[in-house]
């Protein structure tokens, strides 16, 4: 069985074994696949085809008929139609899981430096400014505490709960949107919204749902207009 993975450098820059794929077929693994034109030729007749973002089009399931499984280096799935591997009787699946910690880690991060605006203070400090100021108390923005503010997610799977855990370890209460309500995860600083009750209500909102047409454009003219003035996103 021919196995090929189309772009392996994104999820193993060195660090990590293939041995685990290769025990079950001739592995091919191709650090990256820039150029669209290559993929069909990659592929050639394998079976299974590993992907992070190459996308897989129903051109390239017609021109690679040995195509058997695709398999996602990633959760989300959107670079491959769906549709045309579901006609084409060609299995899909992906990692669900695998980067929960890390992205609800990011997030708090990216909400951290947009409250404290670490980056610039770290130059600040470095280049001379905060001793070259008059002042002791040094600031170059406005810094804002999290503790008693309210986050609202929209979207509360895996990762968008991992981000409600740490936010309310930080004294934030969580205002939640989701498709699916599951009341055993209520309690007095999380509870299930509207999605305009919390574009309403949040002091900062942060985005985890999948993207499908229903999701597409969530964030508009619209939805923005109903925001808190200052409102983080």
């Amino acid at each position: 069985m021919k196995i090929v993975v189309l772009d392996g450098f994104t999820a193993n820059p060195g660090d990590l074994s293939w041995d685990g794929i290769a025990q079950y077929g001739d592995l091919t693994v191709y650090e990256r696949t820039p150029d669209p034109a290559d993929v069909i030729p990659r592929i050639g007749d394998a079976e299974i085809v590993y992907t992070n973002k190459i996308p897989i089009s129903a051109e390239v399931m017609d021109a690679c008929k040995n195509i058997r499984m695709i398999c996602l280096l990633a959760t989300g799935y959107n670079i491959v139609d769906i549709n045309a591997a579901r006609k084409r009787g060609i299995d899909v699946c992906n990692i669900p899981s695998y980067s929960t910690a890390s992205v609800a880690q990011l997030t708090i991060a990216l909400l951290l430096e947009l409250c404290h605006h670490v980056g610039d203070h770290s130059r600040a400090c470095h280049d001379g400014t905060w001793t070259n100021g008059k002042d002791f108390c040094f600031w170059l923005s406005p810094l804002r505490e999290l503790d008693g503010k309210t986050l609202g997610i929209i979207g509360y799977g895996r990762i968008g709960q991992a981000v409600g855990r740490i936010a309310q370890a930080l004294g934030m209460k969580l205002l939640v949107n989701a498709h699916h309500v599951r009341p055993e995860l209520e309690s007095e600083t999380c509870k299930y919204v509207s999605l305009d009750e919390l574009l309403k209500n949040s002091d900062v909102i942060t985005l985890h749902c999948p993207q499908f047409p229903e999701t597409t454009g969530l964030i508009n003219k619209d939805t923005i207009a109903k925001m808190k003035d200052g409102v983080l996103f």
